[in-house]
């Protein structure tokens, strides 16, 4: 595995997915229920986006080399052009439907599904499907650079979010993320253009 490839998918699927909405909805169901069973089940929504985004990216890669980097470099301006726009959507209501008690059980699925559905053609889903068909031949390390920092993400808005943005300003780390994906987006066309 190449770990500078999932050091650099880690930075950069990161900050992307800090100020979405299903980090917010993971710290709402974190009022609800308790913090594991709510972490178990965005982990498992984040890990089968993570499995589709990349497989979406090695297809990607089938293309011919200067077609791949546009479409590369397209989408990354398309990724940092929806994280400065905030990316629209609504946020999803992560209350319950009825007043049964919250079980471990209850609070897994509720998770699972409610972040399943709010990931679907995401900002981090497009970063993920660019960087697997950038790096095709490191599609595991993107894969792991992908999960781990879509968990820690999970992680961080679970146990500590209201804290963390107390600290670092949500504009902050969106304006690094769109930077770091224009950045990629230019490094990408000029890559096609050179041949």
């Amino acid at each position: 595995m190449n770990f500078a490839v999932a050091a650099v998918v880690f930075a950069l699927v990161f900050p992307a997915e800090l100020p979405d909405k299903t980090a917010l909805a993971s710290v709402v169901l974190a009022t609800r229920y308790r913090p594991l069973p709510v972490f178990a089940g965005v982990a498992a929504a984040f890990a089968v986006h993570v499995a589709l985004a990349v497989t979406a990216g090695g297809l990607l890669a089938l293309l011919p080399r200067r077609a791949l980097e546009v479409v590369v470099a397209g989408l990354f301006a398309a990724g940092a052009l929806l994280l400065l726009r905030g990316g629209g959507g609504h946020d999803p209501d992560p209350r319950p439907a009825d007043d049964r008690p919250p079980t471990a059980l209850r609070a897994i699925t509720t998770s699972f599904v409610i972040v399943g559905v709010a990931e679907f053609g995401d900002l981090t889903q497009i970063v993920m499907a660019s960087m697997a068909a950038k790096y095709h031949h490191s599609l595991l390390a993107v894969a792991v650079g992908s999960v781990l920092a879509l968990w820690a993400v999970g992680a961080l808005a679970v146990t500590g979010g209201r804290g963390l943005l107390r600290v670092v300003p949500i504009t902050v780390v969106v304006r690094l993320a769109a930077l770091a994906m224009v950045s990629l987006a230019v490094i990408s066309l000029v890559s096609a253009v050179e041949g």
